[in-house]
C-alpha cells in the first residue's frame, strides 16, 4: 500500500493522506466512502438493513464495574431484536474484556462513551467506532482512546480490531469525545476517521493494520475568529460535490459561552475552512427538502443568553445546504429556519429547563423521500413529574421543516412501554434508523438514566403515517445478554 502524507498548510486548510485499498462490498452494502448523510447506514455485515450500535459507558465489562460496553443489535426483514425471547434477533456485545479487543477494561475508562460508524477499510462493511474518552494511557488520566471493531460479511468482530490514542497524550484531553467518518477526501477511496478532543479534532486513515493520522482541525485557534471545545461531530454533503464535509460544534471558549460550529469543506485534495455558524452541542445532517443538498440542524439545549432561545428551554437550528454549502448565509450565520416547542404547531409548552434539542437525528420516517427530525427533549415536566423527558418529531417537505403533523412521545403516551417518573430523561439519545429496510425509519428513544442509572432503549415503529406508539417496545443492556446494572444503556447512539 502506498501512502502519501502532506502538510497542513495552516489551521483553517488541511489535505489528507491517500492510500490505495481493494474493496470487495457486501451486496447491500451501503457506499464505500460514504458522503451524503443517507450513505451512512451502519451495515456492519452488508445485508442491507441498518444496525444499531448503543454504548453503555459505565456497565461492567467482565468483572470490571464500570469500565463500559457497546451493542450490536443487527436488522432484519423483522427489524432489531434482543438476544432471546419473543423479540429475538442477531445481536453482540464488545468491550476491552472480549477476547481479540485490545486494552484492558478499568473503571472510568467510558468505553462506549461516543460510538460511530464507517467503512474505514473501504471493503464495502461498516465498521464500529468506540471511544474511551475516560481511558488512562500510562499515568496520563483522561487521556482517552479510539477502538475499531471492523465489520465483514458475518457482522463485526474483534479478530482485527485496532486501539489507538493521540500521538502525544495528554492529561484531560478526552480523545474520543465525539467521533465520524466519512468520505472527506479523494485522497483514499474509505473513509476518514475524525476524532475530537477538548481542543479540535484529529484525522485518520486506515492502512497496514493500523489507523495512521493524516492531519488536523484546531478549532482552539479560532480559524473563523472564535475558538471552539469540541462536543459532537457530523458529517453531510452539504454541497453536492460528491465529498463529505466535517462540522465540529461545541461551546465557544469566548466569554459567552454560547453554541458554536466550524464547518470544513471536502474535496478531492483535502479539507479546507469553510466558516463558522452558531452551533451547539447536538447536531445531525440530512436532506430534509429533497433537493440533494444535505442540510444541517444543531440542538441548542437552555442557552438562556443565546439570540435564537430567548428563555425558551432549548431550540433547533436548520441550515439548508445549496451549491456552496452555507457560504451563502449571511455573515451572522443566520439560520433558515429555527423551532421550539414556543412555535406555533410544535408539542409542548417552552420552559426553561426542557433541553428541547439535546439530541437531534435526520431520517425520512414516512418514506416521503424528506428527511425529518427526532428532537430529544429529556428535561420534559410531563403533567408535575419533573424531567421526565419526550421526543418530537418534526416532519420535512420541500420547504424545509414543519411542525404540520408534529408528533411528540413519552412514557405516557399510550401503548409507549414504562410509567412516567422523575428524572427519567426519556429522549436522552435519539435516533432514526430503518432496521427492517422498509424505506422507513423508526425511532429509538433512550433513557440512560433509567431505573437508577441502568439505561432503557425504546423502538418506536414508522408508518406511512410517520412514527407511531402502536407496536412500541422497549429494552436495557440485560436484554442483550449484556451486565444492565449501572451501565447508563443507550448514553451514546450510533447517528
Amino acid at each position: 500500500m502506498t501512502q502519501r502524507q502532506f502538510a497542513v498548510a495552516a489551521a483553517s486548510f488541511l489535505i489528507l493522506a491517500g492510500a490505495t485499498l481493494t474493496a470487495a462490498p457486501g451486496a447491500w452494502a451501503g457506499t464505500p466512502g460514504g458522503t451524503r448523510a443517507v450513505d451512512r447506514n451502519s451495515d456492519f455485515d452488508g445485508d442491507g438493513y441498518d444496525d444499531v450500535l448503543i454504548g453503555a459507558p459505565t456497565g461492567t465489562d467482565g468483572s470490571r464495574k464500570g469500565s463500559g460496553y457497546v451493542t450490536v443489535q443487527y436488522g432484519s426483514a423483522r427489524g432489531i431484536g434482543t438476544a432471546t425471547g419473543a423479540r429475538a434477533g442477531r445481536t453482540a456485545v464488545f468491550g476491552q474484556d472480549t477476547p481479540g479487543v485490545p486494552g484492558t477494561a478499568e473503571a472510568g475508562d467510558g468505553f462506549g462513551a461516543a460510538v460511530a460508524t464507517g467503512d474505514l477499510d473501504g471493503d464495502g462493511y461498516d465498521d464500529a467506532i468506540v471511544a474511551a474518552p475516560g481511558e488512562d494511557v500510562g499515568t496520563v488520566r483522561d487521556a482517552g482512546r479510539v477502538t475499531v471493531l471492523f465489520g465483514s460479511r458475518t457482522g463485526l468482530s474483534a479478530a482485527r480490531s485496532v486501539t489507538f490514542g493521540a500521538a502525544v497524550p495528554t492529561a484531560d484531553a478526552r480523545f474520543g469525545l465525539a467521533v465520524a467518518a466519512a468520505r472527506l477526501t479523494g485522497a483514499t477511496p474509505a473513509d476518514v476517521l475524525a476524532v475530537a478532543d477538548v481542543r479540535g479534532a484529529d484525522l485518520f486513515t486506515y492502512g497496514a493494520g493500523a489507523l495512521r493520522p493524516t492531519g488536523r482541525v484546531d478549532t482552539a485557534v479560532a480559524p473563523g475568529g472564535e475558538r471552539i471545545e469540541p462536543a459532537s461531530l457530523t458529517t453531510g454533503d452539504y454541497d453536492a460535490d460528491g465529498y463529505a464535509d466535517l462540522v465540529v460544534s461545541g461551546r465557544s471558549l469566548e466569554e459567552d459561552g454560547t453554541g458554536r460550529s466550524a464547518v470544513y469543506s471536502g474535496g478531492a485534495t483535502g479539507l479546507r475552512y469553510a466558516r463558522d455558524l452558531p452551533g451547539g452541542p447536538a447536531t445531525a445532517s440530512g436532506d430534509i427538502d429533497g433537493d440533494g443538498y444535505d442540510d444541517l440542524v444543531h440542538g441548542r439545549p437552555d442557552r438562556p443568553e443565546d439570540v435564537y432561545e430567548p428563555l425558551t428551554g432549548g431550540t433547533v437550528l436548520v441550515y439548508l445546504g445549496g451549491p456552496r454549502g452555507f457560504l451563502d448565509h449571511d455573515e451572522l450565520g443566520t439560520p433558515d429556519q429555527v423551532w421550539g416547542q414556543d412555535r406555533p404547531g410544535v408539542p409542548g409548552t417552552a420552559e426553561l429547563g426542557d433541553g428541547f434539542g439535546a439530541d437531534v437525528s435526520l431520517a425520512d420516517v414516512d418514506g416521503d423521500g424528506f428527511a425529518d427530525l427526532a428532537v430529544g427533549v429529556p428535561g420534559e415536566d410531563i403533567g408535575t413529574v419533573r424531567d421526565a423527558g419526550c421526543v418530537t418529531v418534526l416532519r420535512g417537505t420541500a420547504h424545509g421543516l414543519t411542525a404540520t403533523g408534529a408528533v411528540s412521545f413519552n412514557q405516557g403516551t399510550a401503548n409507549v412501554p414504562g410509567t412516567v417518573e422523575r428524572d427519567d430523561r426519556f429522549g436522552g439519545q435519539v435516533r432514526l434508523v430503518d432496521s427492517d429496510r422498509d424505506g422507513r425509519s423508526e425511532l429509538l428513544a433512550t433513557a440512560p438514566g433509567e431505573n437508577t442509572g441502568d439505561g432503557v432503549a425504546w423502538l418506536l415503529p414508522a408508518t406511512s403515517r410517520g412514527v407511531v406508539a402502536t407496536g412500541s417496545w422497549a429494552y436495557g443492556g440485560g436484554s442483550l445478554a449484556a451486565p444492565g446494572a449501572d451501565a447508563h444503556f443507550g448514553a451514546a447512539v450510533d447517528e
